[in-house]
Order: C-alpha cells, then structure tokens, then sequence
C-alpha cells in the first residue's frame, strides 16, 4: 500500500520515506532530551504553556467532567500544532550554535499557507471530536454525569459502564489514529521545505504505512508521555510536552531523506 501511494504522488510531493526498526523512536526521545538542554528557557517555556493550557480547561470546566475529558482529548489532537515552536528550535540546534528563543515563537512564518491550512484541517477534527464526544455522553448518561474522578476510577467498570468505555475509547482511537497518521511528520516537513498542507499530509501517510511497528511504537510513547504529564497534576506536561515536541522533530528527520 506504501509503494502505491509512493508511486501515486508527484516528485514535488513524494520525499523519499525511509523504514526504520521498531525500536527507533527511544532514539528520538534522547535526541529531543538533548534539544532541552541546548535551550532549556525556550522548551520550559513551552512546558509552561501546556501546564497552563491543562489547568485553565480545569479551571473553566470543573462543573462538567465530560467537557474536561473532551477537552483534553482534543488537547492532544491540537498537540501537532502547538509544538511548532518546539520543532522550530530543534531545526535551529542542527545549524546554529546559539539558538535564540523569540524567533521560535513565529515558526508559522517558515511557510504560513501550508501551516495554516494544516491547523484548520486540525480544527476540523477536534471541532469533530467534541462534537461526537458530547453525543456519547449524552447517550451514555441520560440523568446525572459521573464525575471526572468517577470516570478515572476502577470502580467505574465495575457499575455497568464498559459498553460506554468501549465506545468512548474506540471511537476517540478513531479520532486520534486519523491524526496521528496526517501530521507525524507534516509540520515539521512544512517548516524544514516548500512543501504545501496535502503534499505533507500525504507523506505523512506514507510513513505510517511504511513504518507500521515504528509508528506504533511512537504512539505508544506519545500517549504514555501525555499520560504521565496530566495525572502529575499536569506539572509533569513541562517537562514530557517539550520531550514529545523535540523527539518529533526528529522523528521527521530520520523518517524523510
């Protein structure tokens, strides 16, 4: 399926995707680890933004738990996009020896018709997502909504709610496999080459289909990072958001040649 898509696409839209081993993205995290520290500012900066981001949808939702979950969720789909800045310095470390944080903050400019189309097919999707998540609760729970804490507990599986879980879990799988396989690699295309939303989306694609393990692998580690920086009552978002958004970057470079 990889090599019809490959052959499918134009030059201009058809950088050459490499296959890598399944084991390949702890590299990428010792390489983002190393991006932290070549300018910890800049990347706690962004850490700070996330944590702050986590803490205002709780702030503002704390009376209705199932906005706050959509929300998060929909955090995630956003997360593409809101690490451009952390790509950003990651391409700056790999030329410049000095890395200057403020020209991170307009990375968009690198190429803005490409990116900013890109987010507005993100926008679609988290606009969908929190659509068909508010529809589920709603059909879950026609009376009274669990609380947040409730729903994170064990014993909500115990009180009849698994169809709700399954249904939940798979259709936000759903939602976030389609991102996870549009944008692995999209933004950070677009910034590193003139390269515009579709060609980048759809090599993209073609990574995820030439590197299934890897990707899985990737997704995985993703997810498990995310985890641990919300239920580290969002603190750990400092550290494991700037961690996710520099490995990206390289996991652009060693997928694309």
């Amino acid at each position: 399926m990889a090599e019809i898509l490959e052959h499918a696409a134009p030059p201009s839209l058809n950088p050459k995707v490499r296959d890598l081993p399944w084991y390949t993205p702890f590299a990428w995290l010792r390489h983002g680890i190393a991006d932290i520290a070549r300018l910890p500012h800049g990347s706690l900066f962004y850490g700070l933004c996330f944590a702050a981001m986590s803490y205002t949808i709780h702030a503002l939702f704390d009376y209705a738990p199932h906005h706050i979950l959509t929300l998060v969720t929909a955090f995630l789909l956003a997360g593409p996009f809101i690490a451009i800045g952390l790509y950003e310095i990651s391409r700056r470390s790999e030329t410049i020896e000095k890395v200057r944080f403020l020209p991170t903050l307009t990375a968009w400019r690198a190429n803005p018709a490409g990116i900013g189309l890109f987010s507005i097919v993100l926008a679609l999707l988290v606009a969908g997502w929190m659509r068909v998540s508010v529809v589920i609760f709603a059909l879950f729970f026609t009376d009274n909504l669990p609380s947040l804490e409730l729903i994170l507990s064990p014993e909500f599986l115990l009180n009849d709610n698994l169809p709700f879980v399954l249904v939940y879990l798979g259709t936000g799988l759903a939602f976030a496999g389609l991102t996870f396989a549009i944008s692995v690699v999209s933004i950070p295309l677009m910034l590193d080459r003139d390269v515009d939303t579709f060609g980048a989306i759809f090599a993209s694609v073609r990574v995820v289909l030439a590197n299934p393990l890897c990707m899985a692998t990737w997704a995985l580690l993703i997810a498990l990072l995310v985890a641990i920086g919300f239920f580290s009552y969002s603190l750990g978002l400092i550290l494991t958001g700037p961690l996710v958004g520099h490995a990206t970057w390289h996991a652009y470079r060693a997928l694309i040649e």
